[in-house]
Parts: structure tokens; sequence; C-alpha cells
């Protein structure tokens, strides 16, 4: 009996440290806060002008001295009347609260009266706060060219969609990632906002790559006919919105 006690004792003695290991190595979760700007087309090209050379250098030391995990900031190319996003990433929605208010007083500091001038080319704007449920887009450097969907979800049954992704599409994405088609992709999750559920994203050197390699997951995605995890996705996020964005500046 003493030895088998003894044996049952080691046991958890070794997994427990193991187990600690496993928890301690479980990557933080990553929050990104998008600000989706309105922008007046004729003059869009000067607010670029304004935020990298008076924002940019205060969300690049902001990204510096750990107050957020990321920023960016990124042009409309093709889709809907979104002009220009401008977003910051952290491990919690707190920190991305934090981070507005403090960095964003920082920038007004900084810039003064100069942010009228963006703020009367870029009007108005929509607020969005995602959670990234799978892909590798926060933690890795995007390609030039990216392609975001936003879907419209039953949100009863959201969750059963992120499955799908996780199960079905991931190790497509990650086979393009691998092979070189694509740069990036991420799956997020709705948190805050407005009417999108979830967000897919996918980045490559070039739109022709990217559009090629986009047809190609897709294929695969839907290669093995009717009655599959694809098509039940689709009976869940049954719309949505396509943006071709142009990746300006980014910082991580």
């Amino acid at each position: 009996m003493k030895k088998y006690l003894g044996i049952t004792i080691f046991a958890l003695a070794i997994s427990a440290p193991l187990s600690l290991v496993a928890e301690e190595e479980k990557p933080a979760d990553t929050y990104i806060y998008g600000t989706y700007f309105y922008c007046d087309t004729a003059r869009q090209e000067k607010a670029d002008e304004l935020v990298m050379a008076n924002t940019a250098p205060v969300w690049d030391a902001a990204v510096a001295d750990g107050t957020v995990t990321g920023w960016g900031w990124i042009a409309h190319h093709t889709g809907g009347k979104w002009r220009r996003i401008q977003y910051h990433t952290s491990n919690s929605i707190a920190g991305l609260l934090a981070a507005q208010e403090t960095v964003g007083a920082k920038v007004d500091a900084a810039v003064g009266d100069k942010n009228d001038e963006f703020s009367q080319i870029c009007n108005a704007h929509d607020d969005y706060i995602w959670k990234q449920e799978a892909g590798n887009s926060t933690n890795s450097t995007r390609g030039a060219a990216s392609i975001s969907t936003y879907h419209i979800c039953s949100m009863s049954k959201e969750e059963r969609a992120d499955e799908i992704v996780k199960k079905v599409f991931a190790p497509i994405y990650d086979k393009a990632v691998a092979d070189g088609k694509i740069t990036s992709w991420g799956w997020n999750s709705h948190q805050v906002g407005g009417k999108y559920r979830r967000l897919a994203t996918m980045s490559a050197v070039d739109y022709p790559s990217l559009l090629k390699a986009r047809d190609e997951i897709f294929a695969a995605m839907y290669a093995e006919g009717e009655d599959t995890e694809s098509n039940e996705f689709d009976t869940i996020c049954t719309s949505h919105s396509d943006y071709l964005w142009d990746i300006q500046h980014e910082k991580s």
C-alpha cells in the first residue's frame, strides 16, 4: 500500500508543476480598439499626413513604453463608407480604454490646434472593440495589402461559428501562411460596437496575391460538398461586408 501511495504522490508532484507551466505558457488575450473614420475623400491624404506627422510619434512611444501592445493607421482601398481605421491593441479591455484616455491626452498636448484640421477632414466615426479568437495577425508583421470581412451573425450561435473557424478554417489559413501565400490572418469576436459580430482578416504582399490566395482558401474550405461544417458556418453568419485596406503604418 505504501508503495502505491508513494507512486501516486510522486505522480502528483511531477504533474502539478507541468500543469502550472502549461497555464503559464497560455498566450495572453488580445483586444483591439478600432476607430473607423468617415472622411472627406478629397482631403483624406492630408489626414494621413497629419497622422504620420503628429499622432504616430505619440502612439509609437506608447508601444515602446508598454502602454499598448500595438497600434496602426489603415487606409481605404475598396469597400464601403469607412475611409480610415486607427486601432490599438492591449491584453485587456481595461487596458484599451486606459490607453485611449492617456495616449489621447498626450496626442492632444503634442498636436494642439493642428488636430482641428484632421477633425474637419475625418469628422465622424464608428468604434468597435474586438477580441482575437484565432489567427496570427496581432503577433506577426502584416502584408501591405489587407482584406477585412465584417460578418453579421446569429448571436445565439456565434460561438459555434468560432468553433468551426478554429477546427476547420484555421488549418487552411495556417497552411496558406506556411506556403507564403498570405502573411497573416485573424478571426475576431465583437465585444463593443455596432451590428457586425465577427471580423475576419487576411493580409499579403499585394492585392493580386491576396485575392488569389483568398479564392484558393475558400475553395479548400468548401471542397467537401454541402453537408459540412463550412456550410453550417454560413447558416450562422449569413451576411457580410468586405473592405480592402492599405496598411499605411503599424507598430508592435
